[in-house]
């Protein structure tokens, strides 16, 4: 088990791409709804090469934020929670909105790679992705807790 700082473990492969797969479903909801106000605006999908660029970037900006904030905001996404993950700096605190851009930039690049980004993990000795190595981040496995009692 490979430690990324003293009490936690570094997240594996398969916990990783199982939190990516809810996190994709959460996020295509996402999508669909950031989608409607720049089609009524546009009056249907844009026709040109600007206005498909604009939409391009704008689908782009809507993903960076999302994941983003969750990054920045705990350090969690829906999926990430769910799989007991959490991303961490060098420290074991929380990402700045800089980290959150150079990770995101970095998962760009991994999956461009055709995944290898993410495989990378598999012989990395802190066991980090690309994306980590870059952003400075550490993807951790969060203790399970047992659910709290209210009085």
């Amino acid at each position: 088990m490979i430690n990324t700082t003293p009490d936690r473990e570094a997240a594996g492969l398969a916990r990783r791409l199982a939190a990516i797969l809810y996190d994709t479903l959460v996020f295509t909801a996402v999508l669909l709804v950031a989608t409607v106000p720049f089609v009524l605006l546009a009056r249907g999908a844009p026709t040109s090469e600007v206005g498909k660029f604009i939409f391009q970037f704008y689908l782009l900006a809507v993903a960076f934020l999302f994941f983003g904030w969750f990054w920045v905001h705990g350090g969690q996404t829906l999926g990430m929670r769910t799989w007991h993950l959490r991303l961490v700096n060098g420290t074991g605190g929380a990402i700045s909105w800089k980290q959150a851009l150079l990770r995101f930039l970095g998962a760009l690049l991994s999956w461009a790679a055709l995944g290898v980004g993410y495989l990378w993990i598999l012989i990395d000795r802190d066991g980090r992705a690309w994306h980590d190595r870059l952003s400075g981040t550490h993807l951790v496995v969060t203790p399970k807790t047992t659910g709290s009692t209210h009085f």
